[in-house]
């Protein structure tokens, strides 16, 4: 990575839009093309990938989960596991914002990181002073 290379974090909501063409898919879909070209560098947590998987679970049935993973792993995105800092840096987030841990676990990586996280989710607004935020359309 350069030093002039934006970094960027992924949360859930923003695959999640990317998956279902909500309007924020658009810019997500142009970040993963950005990626590809080695304009800019995604990252996302494990913790987050989960999350867009059990949704897809839930809202479509374990195969189009399954071709979802399929299809993120041919993603220029780099996942990063949640070793015991990143789990507790996003503890010390949830103990003060009332939000979901997966939520505060990308806010932590995107502190860690000194990065931008890419999201539509209302829940960061709290934390937009903590935090730099590229904001999605909300749709859900």
């Amino acid at each position: 990575m350069t030093a002039q290379q934006p970094l960027y974090v992924l949360d859930s909501f923003a695959l999640l839009a990317f998956f279902q063409a909500e309007p924020g898919g658009v810019r997500v879909r142009e970040a993963l093309r950005q990626a590809a070209s080695g304009d800019i560098r995604l990252v996302m947590t494990v913790i987050n990938l989960g999350e867009v998987v059990y949704r897809t679970i839930r809202e479509h049935g374990e195969d189009q989960a399954e071709e979802v993973l399929s299809l993120i792993a041919g993603y220029a995105i780099d996942f990063v596991d949640v070793d015991r800092d990143l789990a507790l840096a996003g503890a010390a987030i949830k103990g003060v914002y009332r939000m979901a841990y997966a939520d505060c676990i990308a806010a932590a990586l995107t502190q860690r990181l000194d990065a931008t996280v890419i999201t539509g989710d209302p829940e960061f607004r709290q934390v937009e002073g903590l935090v730099k935020i590229e904001w999605l359309p909300a749709s859900r």
